[in-house]
């Protein structure tokens, strides 16, 4: 199959035609294949009731196309609703006793840090990484991990500037140490190519919403083969049964892949969405979205500094994700005003966030840039 050119991936968003989308790392836009996905999903509740066989079947096909997104197997998805249930599910599987430190970051989306946080009752001691102009140096996070530290949790591009962790790094050294790791790759799943194997972490978390192009309701937990729990995962429900089907109220058996982090019923819509948005993700070459992406994201930060814009984010480009961080007095307000005018972003804190897909062009650029000059104007 011939990877399509971005002309031809944004044709699949029409909306685009009369908007300005620069909100992917708060919500996808919206694909005609996600309409289809839906009006699937309603044919089959009016024409079979409840289709539980094919409703199982899409929940599957999202485990896989998931898991050949990362370069994993399907064996190794669970999947659950959100983020901090996957967090919860990986937490709740640890004997703090046995090593009790947690070593996370300034740059962790607090749906994940605040598990870790929760852990502290049970004996964990969670030890942040301060942020440094908007990155985290690879040697701060190095020399936090060590041999009392059980898990090392780092994002792949952080929430709230795109800013690319040096996951690799991480890993490297909780290998040494013997500690486990685990990646937050919300903010990257969709526009940047991820290998499971390469980044060599034990545990990986996306969800559907995002880049993904999907809906919200459906998370993917990635656990790698061989990865061993000192307890059961502390929240189950039928779909973490090796059956589900069984209805045995008095078994309580976990399958021996990652469907035993499973809970209970599936989001179905959710996962409707899921193999939409990542069937439209099929048709392009992964490293061709990052390359396009990153040449926006180079494009749009050179013309906002040239404009005498003041950004929150790495100098390195190579430490940029898909987002350029616009620092503003009050992005919110900033967020409206450009609203009103059929640009979509996403404010957070200090910073109005910028971030693009392979359907973004230099058109969306330009109005931004246009947008942003009249609203400086008053």
């Amino acid at each position: 199959m011939t990877a399509v050119s971005p002309a031809a991936f944004r044709s699949r968003f029409p909306a685009l035609a009369e908007s300005v989308h620069l909100a992917s790392c708060s919500q996808g836009a919206l694909s005609t294949d996600l309409v289809a996905a839906t009006n699937e999903l309603l044919w089959s509740m009016r024409s079979h009731g409840a289709p539980w066989d094919r409703w199982v079947g899409v929940v599957e096909e999202a485990r896989a196309a998931f898991a050949r997104t990362i370069g994993a197997r399907p064996g190794e998805i669970a999947v659950l609703s959100n983020a901090s249930e996957c967090a919860y599910q990986v937490a709740s599987t640890q004997d703090w006793s046995r090593r009790s430190r947690i070593v996370c970051t300034d740059m962790e989306f607090p749906s994940v840090a605040h598990v870790w946080l929760g852990q502290r009752p049970r004996g964990a001691q969670v030890r942040h990484v301060a942020e440094r102009d908007g990155w985290v140096p690879a040697d701060d996070l190095v020399a936090a991990i060590d041999e009392e530290t059980a898990l090392a949790s780092c994002p792949l591009v952080s929430y709230r500037n795109g800013a690319r962790l040096p996951v690799a790094k991480v890993a490297a050294r909780a290998r040494e140490v013997g500690a486990k790791v685990f990646v937050d790759a919300y903010q990257a799943a969709g526009v940047v190519p991820i290998d499971v194997r390469e980044l060599d972490c034990d545990y990986l978390v996306a969800g559907a919403l995002k880049y993904l192009l999907g809906l919200p309701g459906v998370a993917f937990l990635y656990v790698r083969d061989g990865v061993h729990d000192d307890v059961a995962p502390q929240l189950t429900g039928w779909f973490g049964r090796v059956d589900p089907f069984s209805f045995d109220p008095r078994s309580l058996d976990h399958p021996a892949d990652a469907r035993r982090f499973e809970v209970g019923t599936p989001s179905v819509p959710s996962a409707y969405g899921a193999v939409a948005g990542m069937r439209v993700l099929a048709a392009a070459d992964p490293a061709a979205v990052e390359r396009h992406v990153a040449g926006l994201v180079d494009d749009l930060s050179a013309r906002l500094v040239d404009a005498g814009e003041q950004l929150w984010m790495p100098a390195e480009t190579s430490a940029r994700g898909p987002m350029v961080a616009l620092v503003d007095d009050d992005p919110n307000r900033l967020a409206g005003w450009l609203a009103q005018r059929g640009i979509v972003t996403s404010p957070r804190g200090h910073v109005l966030r910028l971030s693009f897909h392979y359907y973004n062009d230099e058109s969306d650029v330009a109005a931004f840039c246009s947008a942003l000059a009249e609203y400086r104007r008053g």
